[in-house]
């Protein structure tokens, strides 16, 4: 499994030392061992890399990464160059395009957000090919509820949205007035219309770091 480098390694290092995340460690070696697993385990921690914790202006949580070949790469909602865009990065989309007018791009390639200060973090970093939620409950959980109350500590306005209700449970955690938290559905197509769509949080975002005196994320996502 690949290493957490830099600040998020001094930041999380307590967890390292921890019983569940040996026995999460011998559990994913040995998953990646005998079954296909996404992301490529070089790519497990690519939202700590893109994203160094002193960078982090912008929270994005998800749940689990795609579990099709080819598409997941360690960033919530991203996919690879020349993969076909998911159903909920397409509404993520559309939404920006009604937001902030941004066109809607012909990849779902998201590294340039997360080069900006967007962490863009899924509560679960593994999954088994072709079965959602098959590495819930092992362990990730606990260590990506220690980055969110690190991330919650910060003493800078940070951004967080919480779309649908395995993100919103996180809210309890947010309790930092420095922070803006910002809920909506999730932008699957089975609940974008029951208030991800007109939830503005790209705008709002902009607005918030702007009014505290931090440059504003580019949210276009150019064509390739």
């Amino acid at each position: 499994m690949a290493a957490i480098s830099g600040e998020w390694l001094e930041a999380l290092k307590p967890e390292f030392r921890k019983p569940y995340y040996a026995s999460l460690y011998r559990t994913i070696s040995e998953e990646y061992r005998k079954t296909k697993v996404f992301p490529p385990s070089d790519d497990i921690f690519n939202a700590f890399h893109l994203t160094p914790l002193s960078a982090v202006k912008v929270v994005i949580i998800g749940q689990d990464p795609y579990h099709n070949d080819g598409q997941a790469h360690g960033l919530c909602f991203s996919v690879r160059q020349g993969v076909e865009i998911p159903p909920s990065l397409v509404n993520i989309y559309q939404e920006l395009h009604d937001d902030c007018g941004c066109y809607i791009p012909n990849n779902g390639y998201l590294v340039k957000w997360a080069e900006q200060g967007v962490l863009m973090l899924n509560t679960v970093l593994t999954v088994r090919a072709h079965t959602p939620m098959s590495h819930r409950g092992i362990g990730w959980e606990q260590f990506t509820d220690a980055a969110i109350r690190i991330l919650n500590e910060q003493d800078r306005p940070i951004v967080f949205l919480l779309w649908g209700r395995p993100a919103q449970s996180k809210h309890s955690m947010l309790d930092n007035p420095n922070h803006l938290v910002l809920e909506a559905a999730h932008p699957s197509p089975l609940s974008a219309r029951r208030g991800f769509f007109g939830c503005r949080h790209f705008s709002r975002t902009n607005e918030f770091l702007a009014e505290h005196g931090v440059p504003p994320i580019d949210w276009q996502i150019e064509n390739i």
